[in-house]
């Protein structure tokens, strides 16, 4: 039988390995949602801050483009416009989308480059603390992001008081 997902091996592998019926009540097992760590962490929040501000400028300049474009927009839909004007206004109207476009695209990707960097630093010292309360509280397994886990397994709100310290 093969699986549709990436790592479905693995967990093939890690559930074969897990203990007997006979022994299961002394399995412990714990589950970690990234996603809602790197929405409500403080350390999270604060890089949301610092990046919102680091761009700002930009998206700035982005709407400014988007406000001159709409001008040329309500100058073109004008029916009586001269000839000259239209040309005139259509090659500043296509230069503008030009360069609104490949500005845009280059702040989505400096921005996603500066968010993984920043964010590297939260996965890091997530992992740690996940890894330090396994080893204290003797978890055999910690999953991270599934699509349904039983509540009753959810470490995140711990994760998220240890990253907040």
């Amino acid at each position: 039988m093969r699986f549709a997902f990436a790592g479905a091996g693995l967990l093939v592998a890690a559930l074969a390995a897990l203990p007997s019926a006979a022994s299961a009540a002394d399995f412990k097992l714990g589950y970690i949602n990234t996603e809602r760590i790197f929405r409500e962490a403080a350390p999270a929040v604060a890089i949301q801050k610092k990046l919102e501000k680091e761009f700002a400028p930009r998206r700035d300049e982005l709407k400014k483009m988007e406000a001159r474009a709409k001008e040329l927009e309500t100058q073109l839909s004008r029916s009586n416009l001269p000839v000259d004007d239209r040309k005139k206004y259509d090659r500043e109207y296509a230069s503008l989308d030009r360069d609104y476009r490949a500005r845009a695209r280059e702040m989505a990707e400096d921005y996603n480059q500066r968010r993984n960097e920043e964010f590297a630093s939260v996965q890091e010292r997530a992992n740690r603390i996940v890894k330090q309360i396994a080893e204290k509280d003797q978890y055999d397994l910690i999953l991270q992001d599934s699509v349904y886990v039983n509540p009753k397994y959810d470490l995140t709100s711990r994760i998220l008081k240890e990253l907040d310290k």
